[in-house]
């Protein structure tokens, strides 16, 4: 996935109430459970052997290297608290938006007489939920990088630009060379 779908999982991912499990076993219980008593198919999410898995499980191993704990730990992570991220997500479509913070460069194609030199800004801007509820469902749905570049291209366009209406009508922006994007729900 690309930079503004991975801050909107990591931001799905921060709605959690509770730390994932913290043993390396427990994280296996975890994720044999949700693949509903399959250790084959934990394997193959981890990208590890069964025998591995079953190890973990007995209690043989403990302490996995380090590949296999950042894969056990993202594992987990999409799978944590599947009602609470649910929530929080319907919530931002809803009633609260999506705030993104980011640091791009932006570009104008406005009036004559306006500099629409494209710059380097730092913004954080609060979108509205219906901006939120399209960002959201074009990321459950698989969307590419740049349809979501685009809703949030736009989205700041009319809060932070045109201020929600209020000026620059004709303003359209251009989001390119994006340094970082951060969103929270």
């Amino acid at each position: 996935m690309g930079i503004i779908g991975d801050s909107i999982t990591k931001a799905a991912e921060n709605t959690a109430t509770r730390p994932i499990p913290k043993s390396a076993g427990a994280r296996m219980r975890f994720l044999l459970k949700k693949e509903k008593g399959s250790t084959r198919a934990v394997a193959r999410r981890l990208g590890c052997s069964q025998r591995t898995v079953e190890r973990y499980l007995k209690g043989d191993l403990k302490r996995p290297r380090a590949a296999l704990a950042e894969r056990l730990a993202a594992e987990v992570r999409k799978d944590w608290q599947p009602r609470i991220r649910k929530e929080a997500m319907t919530k931002a479509a809803t009633s609260t938006g999506i705030v993104v913070e980011t640091r791009a460069r932006f570009g104008f194609t406005a009036a004559v007489g306006s500099t629409d030199d494209p710059r380097m800004r730092r913004i954080t801007e609060l979108l509205p939920p219906q901006v939120a509820a399209r960002l959201l469902a074009a990321h459950e749905t698989g969307a590419n990088e740049g349809e979501l570049r685009g809703i949030v291209a736009e989205g700041l366009q009319e809060q932070y630009f045109k201020d929600n209406g209020r000026r620059a009508t004709g303003l359209q922006v251009e989001f390119t060379d994006l340094d970082y994007v951060e969103m929270g729900l």
